[in-house]
């Protein structure tokens, strides 16, 4: 019996992991400071302000699904900016040890996405975000309409489903 409730607790989690949190819709962004690639300070508020959908995705350049996500959505990446209006914002959750390598792997991936940072995890706790990867999608007035924790293979497709639905 204890290992049926093991197995059932240990799946339950497991899936839970993946599943779409919809906790915080239409909230807005918080008023965080974090920083762009170069230092300097950012106002997450500032982003969803442009008409366009912002994907955001929460990434550490350890973490192998994060950087697969970031890969497979590349893919896409060009015919979802034309067919959604969309942007994707890369939020680096590497801490302060780790910070400087964060540039210099950006560029070496050649990624198109505008990134920043989260060493203090400032943003990472007012959203609540648990681990990488995550993203968060914000419609085009900014608002958070879709949540989801990790990035398993295929992924992508669900998200291009998301972007959809906000262009109907």
């Amino acid at each position: 019996m204890k290992l049926i409730t093991v197995l059932f607790l240990t799946l339950g989690a497991y899936s839970s992991a993946f599943a779409e949190d919809t906790t915080n819709q239409k909230r807005r962004l918080p008023s965080v400071q974090i920083k762009t690639l170069d230092g300097k300070p950012f106002n997450i508020q500032d982003l969803g302000t442009t008409g366009k959908i912002t994907i955001l995705f929460f990434w550490e350049t350890f973490c192998g699904p994060s950087i697969k996500g970031l890969d497979n959505i590349l893919d896409n990446y060009e015919e979802w900016q034309k067919k959604y209006n969309c942007e994707l914002v890369g939020i680096n959750m590497d801490d302060s040890r780790n910070i400087s390598k964060v540039k210099p792997f950006v560029n070496g991936k050649g990624w198109p996405f505008t990134f920043l940072t989260d060493e203090n995890k400032d943003l990472s706790r007012a959203l609540n975000i648990p681990n990488c990867p995550y993203i968060l999608l914000l419609n085009q007035q900014g608002q958070m309409i879709y949540r989801h924790s990790g990035f398993p293979e295929g992924f992508e497709s669900e998200l291009e489903l998301q972007l959809k639905k906000l262009v109907k």
